[in-house]
């Protein structure tokens, strides 16, 4: 089973950035949408941003839109999440995944990483 690895987070200040990356099996890389969600204590996990797998198109949540950025790199099958402008609100563990349609869809994701945690001091 592909397994995704996070990493890159970290404890920051506010209005700080930080960048996630995601290391993606490289046939789970070329074959699925890639895409981040958080989680705090006691919360529904929350779509955060999503990537095409094929036409880079992107997608975000309204709480992160103009402050985050997904992107990809196909020579490093490396996923990452660009934060800017950072608030304690971001404060969560942060899963990358893959799956066809979870991002849109509410449903289970196929391939998880494990997380990492990103906390945001005030």
């Amino acid at each position: 089973q592909a397994q995704l690895v996070e990493s890159g987070g970290g404890s920051v200040q506010e209005g700080d950035s930080l960048r996630l990356s995601c290391l993606v099996p490289g046939a789970t890389f070329y074959s699925y949408p890639l895409g981040w969600f958080r989680q705090t204590p006691g919360k529904e996990r929350e779509f955060v941003a999503a990537i095409s797998w094929n036409d880079d198109r992107t997608w975000y949540s309204e709480s992160v839109k103009g402050r985050f950025t997904i992107s990809k790199d196909s020579d490093k099958i490396t996923m990452y999440l660009q934060m800017r402008a950072l608030k304690p609100e971001d404060t969560a563990v942060y899963y990358c995944a893959a799956d066809s349609s979870c991002f849109w869809h509410g449903t289970d994701c196929k391939y998880w990483g494990r997380g990492t945690q990103v906390t945001v001091s005030a």
